[in-house]
């Protein structure tokens, strides 16, 4: 687009303003007026480099992590879907807020050797086009219903989100209740989270403004720095997708305007009310949860009558899907609700 070809222009304009600046400073100006434009220089100097970086180094990291599943047009953009495994009923992966689908490394291979699993990337992020509007919750369930019809998976589904995601796929049951057969909620965000999480509406606040500076603090390189030892758990080749999705102008400013629109998703996460007897497992991890956390998990594991809240001592919020164990546990709650799905017994409590 556009702005990729910006960032190959841009950082040498930069560099030559910047000689254009010293030559005119010292033809013009004398003593210490010269040298406080100096400065200026090298901050221009540096950004002309980190950015001229950035784009070598994402062009680099698209030759060497190539799209594995398929483009999908779901009116207006396509969506990247990769699916693997065999057998019914069909698993889908849904990320947390500002993930891509290689956050599932570990899990999606774990469920691939018992049924069909697919991951995708919502608009704007991994391999996805951006989408025109907004993405709150409501657009990105519709997006998911448009693409597993078009890329012919066929429903209905057990459908699995971690985070932000355990929002997501709450909407998209409620939306479409007759294709989803089973549901597993990662630590997932509670709708009611203003209200329930004490110390939530405080965080969101200040998070909303760091986001809203990221894409333009990527766009000099600065991410690869602070994502440099992130992911560590994953194994390759998730870990290396995973960080070269994450540094990028373009996730960043996804991430921002998912971010900004989670009040709306959470308005929309509270239409579902009830899961009836379909098998539903909450798994919940208790390290580093905040305030009101665990009780909240409780009640969305009152969504169904066939349910099981699984809490985990010992694990993050990250390392449920990024560690060898938390993958594991995370792994076999899908695995339990795929197999109550297939023989319509109760699912297993632990």
């Amino acid at each position: 687009g556009v702005m990729d070809a910006l960032s190959w222009v841009w950082p040498p304009v930069l560099l030559v303003l910047a000689g254009w600046i010293v030559i005119q400073a010292r033809q013009a100006l004398r003593g210490r007026t010269r040298w406080l434009l100096y400065p200026v220089v090298v901050v221009l100097v540096l950004f002309a480099i980190g950015g001229g970086l950035e784009t070598i180094l994402e062009a680099v990291d698209r030759g060497a992590h190539p799209m594995t599943g398929q483009l999908v047009d779901v009116g207006g953009h396509r969506l990247q879907i990769s699916c693997t495994g065999s057998g019914s009923p069909t698993v889908v992966l849904e990320s947390g807020a500002a993930e891509s689908s290689f956050y599932w490394g570990r899990i999606a291979p774990a469920v691939a050797g018992v049924t069909k699993v697919c991951v995708y990337d919502r608009a704007g992020r991994g391999f996805s086009e951006a989408a025109a509007g907004p993405q709150d919750g409501l657009a990105v369930a519709n997006d998911l219903h448009a693409l597993l019809a078009a890329s012919g998976n066929a429903g209905p589904y057990v459908l699995v989100g971690h985070s932000t995601g355990g929002a997501y796929v709450r909407i998209f049951a409620a939306r479409y209740p007759n294709e989803v057969a089973g549901m597993v909620l990662l630590d997932s965000q509670p709708a009611d989270a203003f209200t329930a999480l004490p110390d939530y509406a405080g965080f969101y606040s200040s998070t909303h403004t760091v986001l809203a500076l990221l894409p333009s603090v990527a766009r000099l390189g600065v991410m690869r720095l602070v994502y440099a030892s992130s992911f560590a758990d994953l194994p390759e080749p998730a870990r290396g997708q995973e960080r070269a999705d994450q540094v990028t102008p373009r996730m960043e400013a996804s991430g921002r305007d998912e971010f900004v629109a989670i009040p709306a998703t959470l308005q929309a996460a509270m239409t579902l009310t009830s899961f009836g007897d379909r098998p539903l497992v909450v798994v919940t991890a208790v390290a580093e949860a905040p305030r009101g956390w665990l009780p909240a998990q409780d009640t969305m594991a009152a969504l169904s009558t066939n349910s099981a809240h699984r809490v985990l001592q010992d694990m993050t919020h990250e390392t449920l899907i990024t560690s060898e164990s938390g993958a594991a546990a995370s792994s076999q709650a899908i695995l339990d609700v795929v197999a109550a799905v297939r023989t319509g017994a109760a699912v297993a409590k632990q």
